[in-house]
């Protein structure tokens, strides 16, 4: 196993080149720059600042120079934020993300799994009925249509929860359940479907047949085989949630690291958008490598030689 992490971490290491590689070039194909949206400045100025900032080199260069600062840990300074490098908003921002992000997980888990294991077990009755209904419902609506929603509800007209910022736990329920709804309806169909399929193999017959309760039965045999497809779709989701959610960081007003990537994208700032495509590539990477270590330890059967 661990031969097989060293190679999967060696062989990270190509990919997450590439995702640099095409973020560093695409970025700035698009108009404009991190100082065009400035008032018009003297020349002389804007020669020191692309001087600076060593825009005034070759694209190929700039490239190389990013590629060796990125090496030492060093993912440049904010251009959108003058006082602050972007390690030191990410040393601010992401811890937040992934308190939202971790909490959020984890309640889709719980309850996605319990709801879609239910649904199973009571197939083709008014439970399973409303439990499907519910998730595709869950599934359709956005997270964009979401947030709002629950910010207008609970926040404005009812005066319940804060509407926006960050402080408090109140701060983090709105968000927290913005981001598990749609994750809670994912996770309850494929354990649903999962779950059901589970049941119906020969090897929970079996168990059925030596006479074990039907708690055993469920909980030990089946489900610990109908989580396979769970824990396969958890390294992605995982990694979007931990690293922030764009659209919900912004509508309600959070300082982690999606509300960075936005305000950096509009402000054409070049470092805080890459070190925002690096740090969610290097938290896939490393997500699907635990997904692939559980999947050894959840099937005996799987086995990395």
């Amino acid at each position: 196993m661990f031969a097989y992490v060293l190679r999967r971490f060696v062989g990270a290491v190509p990919t997450l080149f590439i995702i640099i590689t095409i973020a560093f070039f695409m970025i700035r194909l698009a108009p404009g720059g991190p100082f065009d949206l400035e008032r018009p400045l003297d020349p002389l100025i804007m020669q020191n600042l692309e001087r600076a900032y060593n825009f005034d080199k070759p694209l190929w260069q700039q490239y190389l120079i990013y590629l060796g600062n990125l090496a030492q840990g060093d993912l440049g300074p904010s251009f959108t934020r003058r006082d602050f490098s972007v390690v030191d908003l990410f040393r601010t921002g992401l811890p937040v993300s992934i308190r939202i992000g971790s909490l959020a997980l984890s309640l889709a888990l719980v309850i996605g799994v319990v709801l879609g294991a239910w649904a199973a077990l009571r197939q083709n009755t008014w439970v399973d009925y409303m439990v499907v209904g519910t998730a595709t419902f869950g599934i359709t609506i956005p997270t964009f249509v979401i947030a709002p929603l629950l910010s207008l509800g609970f926040g404005v007209m009812m005066g319940w929860l804060p509407a926006g910022g960050w402080g408090t736990w109140k701060h983090m329920v709105l968000p927290v359940t913005t981001l598990a709804l749609p994750q809670i309806a994912i996770i309850a169909r494929l354990t649903r479907g999962a779950t059901i399929e589970a049941l119906r193999s020969n090897h929970v017959r079996t168990a059925r047949a030596y006479g074990l309760p039907s708690h055993v039965v469920v909980g030990v045999h089946a489900l610990r085989a109908a989580i396979l497809p769970v824990v396969s779709y958890l390294g992605p989701a995982a990694a979007a949630l931990l690293t922030g959610s764009v659209v919900v960081e912004t509508i309600f007003g959070i300082p982690g690291i999606g509300r960075y990537f936005v305000q950096g994208a509009l402000g054409r700032d070049y470092t805080l958008v890459m070190g925002t495509v690096v740090v969610i590539a290097v938290f896939v990477i490393v997500f699907n490598l635990v997904v692939d270590i559980l999947y050894a330890w959840l099937d005996p059967r799987v086995r990395y030689d």
